[in-house]
């Protein structure tokens, strides 16, 4: 019989969560039927636009894996028939594969995209994404840049980036006005990035209270909204009104020690995506009292955070605020979105490149072990994995490497050797299981 040291029970606005991810698929198999363009990417000034709707692989390939695994091997093996190896993101050839094959998982024929821009990062593989919907449609493409730059910032740089950013960002703008005949509205969009402010900064409060013992929420819990906002688009009002809910009611577990597991003896870590056909590993490491606390990835919402002069855990301010910058035009609303780092706020190479990143975040959040994928496919989700390893085991975290193919590609993880390596590595550390 295990004892629980803290009570446990369920978010009560998952359900809110889950009914507009349910919106938001809805709205993308009936685009076509109502008329309005569908585009592949990850564009937050798509909302200027009256008749335009975006679709990101990342969320939808991760939803095929883990809702049907055979579903989602026919789909990359229609990949691979068409040529493309098996080095290629799993997201991809999930979504690429449902194209070729010509329907979704339940069906319903596959929601053609209408144009395609990719939206650029540090992954290798991000800007691929527009040539297989491209050149089997075909249909239009356009591709933003993603300057980068490793090292301290440098103004002069940073100011040849951020210009670089604006003027391509106003180029695809106005060609899609000019190509589809749609006013692009800016009213629309500059009030759409002042919600995303808000929206952030209550995104940003959630990721902080997850730092308190017990934590009130678990990464497992988090991945059912951290994308809410962020590569799913919704309604900018009903997105703000969600992450206010979850910020009051993870506010209101914290002062009441609700906790993610109410067995918590145990805070682990991990650096970018799990695999997604594969979540129940998150339920066997509670098995032993531990509890995930996500990464940065999984907190990626929240923006991005430092150790500020003091020794506290803060956001990154990347931004500035409103009061100093106006927003009246187009342009200063794309300045805005951009801020002023151009590196940006997620996914910033400062944060996901340096392998003592992951040591400030594990400092942050009191970690005592990081369980860390080596993926074979997905660079951008690998590069330095093994030095963040060795980062993490100096400051005292103990780590566990697994191997795999991608988090949306369960080819090559062998999952009960696996569990067997979970197994292992808590008992090297003095832990059995509370329960069986």
């Amino acid at each position: 019989m295990v004892k629980q040291k803290w009570e446990t029970r369920p978010l009560e606005v998952w359900n809110k969560a889950k009914e507009l991810r349910a919106k938001w698929q809805k709205s993308i198999v009936t685009a076509s039927s109502e008329k309005v363009l569908l585009a592949q990417g990850n564009v937050n000034w798509a909302v200027g636009f009256p008749a335009l709707r975006v679709i990101e692989d990342n969320p939808v390939g991760a939803m095929m894996a883990n809702r049907n695994d055979a579903f989602s091997r026919k789909c990359r093996l229609a990949g691979e028939i068409e040529g493309w190896g098996r080095e290629i993101c799993g997201y991809q050839l999930n979504c690429w594969g449902a194209m070729y094959l010509g329907h979704l998982e339940d069906g319903s024929p596959f929601p053609m995209r209408d144009m395609v821009i990719p939206f650029p990062d540090p992954c290798d593989q991000h800007t691929k994404r527009g040539q297989a919907p491209m050149d089997y449609s075909p249909i239009p493409r356009w591709q933003a840049n993603f300057p980068l730059y490793t090292g301290p910032r440098d103004p002069e740089r940073e100011k040849a980036m951020i210009e670089d950013k604006v003027q391509c960002t106003l180029q695809m703008i106005e060609d899609i006005e000019r190509i589809y005949g749609q006013k692009f509205d800016d009213e629309k969009f500059i009030e759409a990035m002042k919600l995303s402010r808000k929206i952030h900064a209550y995104a940003r409060e959630v990721s902080l209270f997850m730092r308190n013992i017990p934590s009130p929420l678990s990464v497992k819990d988090l991945y059912s909204f951290y994308t809410i906002g962020g590569l799913t688009k919704l309604d900018p009002e009903e997105t703000l009104d969600l992450w206010k809910s979850l910020r009051d009611e993870v506010e209101w577990r914290v002062k009441n020690c609700i906790a993610a597991v109410g067995t918590e003896r145990y805070r682990w870590m991990e650096t970018h995506p799990p695999p997604w056909h594969f979540l129940r590993y998150y339920r066997y490491m509670e098995k032993y009292g531990a509890v995930c606390i996500g990464s940065q990835y999984s907190h990626m919402m929240a923006g991005a955070f430092e150790f500020t002069e003091d020794g506290t855990w803060a956001p990154r301010d990347m931004f500035g605020s409103f009061e100093d910058k106006p927003i009246r035009t187009r342009e200063d609303a794309i300045r805005a979105m951009i801020g002023e780092d151009a590196r940006g706020h997620n996914f910033k190479v400062d944060e996901v490149i340096r392998p003592y990143a992951v040591c400030e975040f594990a400092r942050a959040y009191k970690v005592d072990g990081a369980i860390l994928p080596l993926w074979r496919c997905g660079v951008g989700c690998t590069v330095t994995r093994k030095e963040q390893g060795l980062r993490l085991s100096q400051i005292g975290v103990r780590v566990l490497h697994y191997e795999g193919s991608q988090p949306g590609d369960r080819t090559d993880l062998d999952e009960n050797r696996l569990l067997d390596m979970l197994d292992t590595w808590m008992e090297s550390q003095g832990l059995r299981k509370l329960e069986d």
